[in-house]
């Protein structure tokens, strides 16, 4: 018998719940050696930068590049730009869950993982910034409710408080079979693991009563990450657009800085898609069919950062007003115009060509597409912030020339990449710990596509066996 093809088919219906959950828990249940040397890697990448920072600590900031005129450079720009992918869990977790789309459930732990990660580091690089981490008490004790920079610490503090609980709540009923499963399976730090899943688990033995309060705390947390979110990102544009400079006095940066954070968020997420859909042997559900969905997610949040991107520069460009014609004259022309336009047409532009045909939202496109706009939005980022404070309205008297130059030093280069390795530090022991896919949610799909499956099958014999009667009335009364 020939196999039925059903529509909107997301999961493989055949699946059973122990294929799935095998198929989820294996990566955790061994360390190969090119785990060990991969992360011996990143930690010597992270060591390094460790040292950099504690070079830095001792010597301050004066063995960075930043000067009085830049002042917030690479880190700062760092952390628009990890803020902004942040943005990955609350568009497919949350979005999509409230919006009901089954076929988010192999991809949300993901995206939620993603979240949790940058928001961990990116939320280090203001304190970074700062020289002399101490100060950050200053915000604590002195700080004033009238300051954007207060308005970014309860933001930033209360988005990582919410999107820990929002990865953590699906990872509950994950917590209580892998809990219960460590009683007959051989593992590496399995006592560690036994107490860390019992924990996690608290006390999770999948009652009726339980799932129904697990329901809805999740429905509450979804309902309240994404106003959350899209306040952070917008409070993150404040910071820069309620600052007197020409090319931040902006009234639109609060939408512009919420877009494109969604729009490097869910390029990143795809990213993470291709990566562990093949190195955990994933394809049975992470399917060409998410990777087309997404990249239409994709494409449709990147024409909708293209056109506030145009605003953001036509309307000044127009005008070309003194201080706002220099900054634009550096960016268009001058000694950021390659950086500028590349960005324009490689990251904007590019991605939009390519999605817009159904070949360019496959695995091996799509991976292209995305490693151009994720590169592209940290450029970004950097390009928001240093041009424009190299072109104050007042220039600064009596100063070097190199201070009215900047270019990130070796010190910048290693505290950033360390926060890059430690991020994927993050990511590579959660997957060695803990299933990468929702178990209970891609089980919960395989049953959703079994009962379409059959609701078809219903419907497919129900129409034969009209057929058969008409067919046999015709065959009546022609005899």
């Amino acid at each position: 018998m020939s196999k039925i093809i059903y529509p909107d088919s997301h999961i493989p219906a055949e699946l059973s719940e122990e294929v799935i959950r095998e198929d989820s828990m294996r990566p955790t249940m061994k360390w190969g050696r090119s785990t060990q040397l991969w992360l011996g890697f990143l930690f010597m990448v992270f060591g390094w930068g460790l040292y950099a920072y504690i070079h830095q600590l001792r010597h301050g900031l004066g063995e960075t590049a930043m000067r009085n005129y830049v002042s917030w450079g690479l880190y700062i720009s760092t952390f628009v730009f990890f803020i902004g992918i942040s943005h990955s869990g609350t568009l497919v977790s949350a979005i999509l869950r409230i919006t009901k789309q089954d076929w988010r459930m192999p991809i949300t732990r993901i995206a939620e993982l993603m979240t949790f990660v940058s928001l961990c580091f990116g939320g280090l690089m203001p304190i970074i910034d700062l020289g002399r981490a101490d100060r950050i008490a200053n915000l604590v004790i002195f700080g004033r409710v009238q300051s954007p920079l207060m308005w970014d610490v309860m933001s930033i503090v209360t988005y990582f408080t919410g999107s820990t609980i929002f990865l953590w709540l699906p990872m509950i009923p994950d917590m209580g079979l892998m809990r219960d499963r460590l009683t007959v399976v051989d593992t590496p730090f399995k006592k560690f693991k036994k107490w860390l899943y019992k924990t996690l688990a608290i006390g999770w033995t999948g009652s009726k009563s339980q799932w129904k309060r697990l329901e809805l705390v999740m429905t509450i947390m979804t309902i309240i990450i994404i106003p959350v979110a899209v306040s952070v990102h917008t409070v993150v544009s404040y910071i820069f657009a309620m600052t007197l400079r020409p090319g931040w006095n902006s009234t639109i940066f609060g939408p512009y800085f919420v877009a494109g954070a969604l729009y490097s968020g869910s390029a990143v997420v795809i990213l993470a898609m291709v990566i562990f859909r093949k190195l955990y042997h994933l394809e049975k559900y992470i399917t060409y069919r998410h990777f087309d969905l997404m990249g239409r997610v994709v494409l449709s949040l990147t024409l909708i950062y293209g056109y506030l991107n145009l605003n953001e520069y036509w309307i000044p460009a127009y005008k070309m007003a003194t201080s706002e014609g220099h900054l634009l004259h550096d960016l268009f022309s001058g000694s950021y115009s390659t950086a500028f336009w590349l960005c324009q047409f490689g990251t904007v532009l590019f991605p939009i060509v390519v999605m817009c045909f159904p070949k360019g939202r496959t695995p091996g496109a799509l991976t292209v597409v995305c490693i151009f706009i994720a590169i592209g939005a940290w450029v970004k980022r950097y390009l928001i912030v240093v041009p424009t404070l190299l072109h104050p309205f007042l220039p600064i008297q009596d100063v070097p020339l190199t201070w009215s130059q900047y270019f990130p030093n070796w010190v910048e280069w290693s505290v950033t990449m360390a926060a890059f390795s430690g991020m994927v530090i993050i990511v590579t022991l959660y997957a060695k710990f803990f299933p990468m896919m929702s178990m209970w949610e891609v089980v919960h799909g395989a049953h959703i596509e079994e009962s379409k499956r059959v609701a078809f099958e219903k419907v497919e014999h129900a129409e034969e066996i009209n057929e058969a009667k008409t067919n046999h009335k015709k065959a009546t009364v022609v005899g």
